[in-house]
């Protein structure tokens, strides 16, 4: 494996291999673009097999962060850290607090956050060491958890994309097959359920269940692998990624397909024009499930949940942009993701090439 090949293949700047050998940390944090702002990501912890595995999610993942903030209208670049570990048993004060001293080391090009494998509480003792850690608990002036936020953006994508499918965004009376019922899925049946929509969930952990038939009436489950043949009008993945592929696609029985797992197609390419072959309107989930990244970015100046909630509502808007570029230029829904956020980053980049002054200049110097 040559790392400059794989760099070259998705136009990384930089990538950085933290090495620890007290705390057991190995760690690999991904730079991919840092056009429009400091490259922000979340911090995964995942046992990964090889060197190899780990590197590869580094990069893939922190190039569809740059998409995901471009897209979202943020002045953020993408980024991505990643230890290789096992997060049940590998966790400690220490490992944290030297990867936060490597982020600390890259002087804010970098900022991390919660990811897989991570959570609040880890991401305090990263703050310890660093100013560049965003998602941390609300008791140190941070926002806590960003499901909340992120549920929220995923609604108002799904009523968007509705809007443009049926010309109405109301989910009364409508199926709704909601793959995971964790943080995400739990908090946007808050707001499937008062809309009236019927929701069949599925999800691998009974407590995750238990908490559902708990505080919801009428919630109907089937078995993880059958939620793909709930006939619906739309199936909203909210659990792992890849569920999108050969084998499950010719099953669904729906118009739309939107939620916030993170790669929900298995192979971009092929499975969106598959989709669209199809006539199922696919919304990328780096576009749906950009409130979550919103809300850690509010950390940055000031956080309020109210001004997160009222960015994050601004997805129906981003959704409806992408779904016009899509019909307009007869091009996938991923392709129209993708070239909006483009657009964006080179209409930036060109903004940036204007020579605006720099303490040098002031003192007759830097001007070569």
């Amino acid at each position: 494996m040559s790392i400059f090949d794989e760099l070259a293949k998705r136009d990384h700047e930089q990538v950085v291999f933290c090495n620890d050998k007290e705390s057991g940390l190995k760690a690999i944090i991904a730079i991919h673009n840092t056009t429009l702002g400091p490259a922000l990501g979340g911090c995964r912890m995942w046992p990964y097999a090889t060197e190899e595995e780990a590197l590869r999610d580094a990069l893939r993942l922190s190039r569809g962060m740059t998409y995901k903030s471009a897209a979202a209208g943020l002045n953020l670049g993408g980024g991505k850290g990643v230890i290789i570990g096992d997060p049940k048993t590998m966790k400690s004060e220490k490992l944290f607090r030297v990867y936060g001293r490597f982020v600390q080391s890259l002087g804010g090009r970098y900022i991390t956050a919660e990811d897989v494998g991570t959570t609040v509480h880890d991401m305090a003792w990263v703050w310890m060491e660093t100013d560049y850690v965003t998602g941390i608990n609300r008791a140190f002036g941070g926002s806590g958890d960003p499901s909340t936020v992120t549920a929220y953006g995923v609604f108002q994508g799904i009523r968007a994309a509705l809007k443009f499918k049926t010309g109405s965004d109301s989910l009364s009376n409508l199926t709704i097959a909601l793959q995971g019922v964790g943080q995400v899925g739990y908090h946007l049946l808050h707001h499937l359920v008062p809309a009236g929509a019927k929701v069949v969930a599925s999800d691998l952990n009974q407590e995750n269940i238990k908490r559902v038939n708990h505080e919801f009436a009428g919630i109907e489950f089937v078995e993880p692998d059958k939620i793909y043949d709930v006939p619906c009008a739309i199936f909203v993945p909210c659990a792992l990624g890849g569920i999108v592929n050969d084998e499950t696609i010719p099953r669904l029985k729906c118009q739309l397909i939107a939620g916030s797992a993170n790669n929900v197609l298995e192979i971009e390419d092929k499975h969106s024009a598959e989709l669209e072959r199809r006539n199922i309107l696919y919304i990328p989930d780096f576009v749906i499930s950009a409130g979550g990244l919103i809300n850690v970015a509010n950390e940055l100046i000031r956080y309020e949940r109210r001004q997160a909630m009222r960015q994050a509502s601004g997805i129906y808007d981003i959704v409806m942009q992408v779904l016009t570029i899509a019909q307009e230029e007869k091009i996938t829904t991923l392709k129209a993701s993708k070239t909006l956020a483009e657009r964006r980053i080179y209409s930036v980049g060109r903004i940036k090439h204007t020579y605006v002054g720099s303490p040098l200049a002031k003192r007759g110097r830097g001007l070569g």
